[in-house]
């Protein structure tokens, strides 16, 4: 054997062991779109209410924030974000979803208004309505109104594609639970992990990831959400450190006055 001859051996060798193949897909492929969607849908009507305690990073043209935050979320629209310091409090975010308020306890100032995307960003930097912002944070998502379906599994994920009249489409993705690849689709537990918007140029609106889940009294959550909203310009990252299903929630959780020193503000909606 030649010394170049080996070498090309040797070569051959590190590039085909450096290649890893993707995942394979199930034996038994599901193909209707439609039903996946439903099944996905009905694993989360379990709970009723939750309370989460969670560590924020947005990044955005102010830089980078980080903070941790007290969330009650209540089906199907109630939210309550509690921004959290040393000290104690530093903002407040509800909706109960109609009404919204912001008590900005740093500057002293309290806003409200109704409840839309553009005053839930004003906080989170996630620009959806309370509902979807519920959604996004418990490992479900937004949809698009759809004309068309498709479902198809790639490097062994499912991809559910959905396309609107208008042009844009959607890709919400599953994982195959561990050792059901060889399971007939009626027997395969998905899991979400991606949906992505893109307008009708095919430009990327928002992607939503979900990683780590974890179980709690028999339900399913993401404790590590990355949702990036490229249209305004938005990076936000959420990890969950504690969750509790259906407590009790008291009666005022989801609505706010001003304190009797606080500046009042109207925050309208486009």
């Amino acid at each position: 054997m030649t010394r170049g001859w080996l070498i090309a051996v040797i070569a051959l060798a590190v590039v085909v062991g450096s290649c890893k193949s993707a995942p394979a897909c199930p034996v038994q492929t599901r193909t209707d779109p439609q039903e996946t969607l439903d099944e996905h849908a009905g694993r989360q009507q379990g709970w009723r209410s939750l309370k989460a305690e969670a560590r924020v990073t947005q990044w955005a043209d102010r830089g980078r924030i980080r903070g941790t935050v007290l969330m009650f979320l209540e089906r199907p629209g109630r939210v309550r974000f509690d921004v959290m310091t040393q000290l104690g409090p530093a903002a407040v975010l509800t909706s109960d979803g109609e009404s919204f308020q912001l008590s900005d306890l740093r500057e002293n100032v309290f806003m409200q208004g109704p409840t839309c995307p553009q005053n839930i960003a004003r906080l989170l930097g996630i620009e959806v309505d309370a509902q979807n912002v519920l959604r996004l944070l418990t490992g479900d998502t937004p949809m698009i109104e759809a004309s068309e379906q498709r479902m198809e599994c790639r490097d062994g994920n499912y991809v559910v594609s959905l396309s609107a009249r208008d042009g844009s489409t959607q890709d919400i993705e599953f994982s195959v639970e561990h050792g059901a690849r060889d399971e007939p689709p009626a027997k395969q537990r998905l899991t979400l992990r991606r949906s992505s918007v893109r307008a009708a140029d095919g430009e990327l609106q928002w992607e939503v990831t979900y990683d780590d889940y974890t179980s709690v009294d028999g339900q399913s959550f993401p404790t590590n959400i990355r949702f990036v909203d490229r249209a305004h310009g938005a990076d936000t990252q959420v990890r969950v450190k504690s969750i509790s299903l259906n407590p009790d929630v008291p009666a005022d959780a989801f609505r706010q006055a001003p304190g009797p020193t606080m500046a009042i503000e109207v925050a309208t909606c486009p």
